[in-house]
């Protein structure tokens, strides 16, 4: 996951950076930074995918048309 990532699943999910923070238990300056562009421990980075990912996030990695995110289909759309 990357920063435009981290933004684009946030606002697929209506969460603010106090959420998304509060939910992966680190710090706002935390999620702010990431978003950013700086650098964070990979554990966090994974943590904070993780979070996103048990939300309903699904990351899509670069494949020829640049990296995304969509919401993951619901089982009762099957």
């Amino acid at each position: 996951m990357n920063s435009t990532q981290c933004k684009m699943a946030r606002a697929a999910l209506g969460w603010g950076v106090r959420e998304l923070a509060a939910r992966a238990n680190v710090s706002t300056q935390t999620v702010v930074r990431f978003e950013r562009g700086e650098q964070l421990k990979s554990q966090t980075v994974g943590n904070l995918q993780s979070v996103m990912e048990n939300a309903g996030i699904e990351f899509i990695p670069e494949n020829g048309g640049g990296v995304g995110v969509r919401l993951k289909r619901s089982l009762s759309a099957d």
